[in-house]
């Protein structure tokens, strides 16, 4: 049985956004299932959670600053923070993407930047689903481990990063303006969140393995087995071999 996996989107675009990443867990092996804030979402009913990328995250999660470009859904933000909370108290792993790894870290009681590049001026503003951004993810990581460590292109469609770390995580990649890219928990259940979007790159081989790892530890998990093992079993990068896409 594929393992199943709640994926969160918005009331507006998830119709168009729901099918790329549910396509994208079908060919590492899991299937999905849609949460938006009109449906009911069970996380008993499911092995892992995907939080999709969207709208801003209102400031009242972290006591920060409104700006005035912020587009927000209160009830996304509420659902969504539940179920990220839900997800880790009762050892079920996360995928985060993009919104999903901001409100990763502000479940886990993180702050971020609001205006991420007004905080980071020497981060390079792109905005597009192609991928032109460059990002280094850090050694001795578990993003390292399932995707490969240094430099990686991605896409970008943020406004917001990640500020001060929750609680249990870590930063596992940054760009160049040293703007926080991705984070990660140290330890089950599985965590990851990543500042860009690996569900329109589904031709780059280090990003199908992040929904590969997040497979792995969701029927790990099922199993009562260790995630993050299962989740690095995953990796199929040979030493020495290019990892830039």
């Amino acid at each position: 049985m594929r393992p199943l996996i709640g994926v969160t989107t918005s009331v507006r675009s998830g119709w168009r956004v729901y099918p790329v990443i549910a396509f994208n867990l079908f060919l590492a092996g899991g299937r999905g299932v849609r949460w938006d804030s009109r449906r009911d979402a069970d996380i008993g009913a499911v092995d892992g959670l995907v939080v999709g990328g969207g709208d801003d995250i209102s400031p009242e999660l972290y006591q920060g600053g409104l700006v005035a470009t912020a587009r927000l859904d209160p009830a996304r933000d509420d659902m969504e923070r539940a179920l990220v909370t839900e997800a880790l108290a009762a050892g079920k792993p996360v995928l985060g993407i993009c919104r999903g790894a901001q409100m990763l870290n502000v479940a886990q009681g993180g702050t971020l930047h609001q205006d991420a590049y007004a905080n980071h001026a020497h981060s390079r503003y792109i905005r597009t689903i192609l991928p032109r951004k460059d990002v280094v993810v850090a050694r001795h990581t578990l993003l390292a481990e399932i995707a490969g460590p240094g430099a990686m292109r991605v896409n970008a469609l943020h406004r917001q990063a990640v500020d001060g770390l929750g609680a249990d995580l870590r930063v596992a990649a940054r760009d160049a303006g040293g703007m926080v890219q991705a984070v990660e928990r140290r330890a089950d259940p599985f965590a990851v969140g990543v500042q860009w979007h690996p569900e329109y790159l589904i031709y780059a081989r280090r990003q199908r393995a992040l929904f590969r790892a997040l497979v792995a530890a969701a029927a790990a998990g099922r199993d009562h087995r260790a995630q993050i093992p299962a989740a690095e079993e995953t990796a199929d990068w040979p030493a020495g071999a290019p990892r830039r896409a």
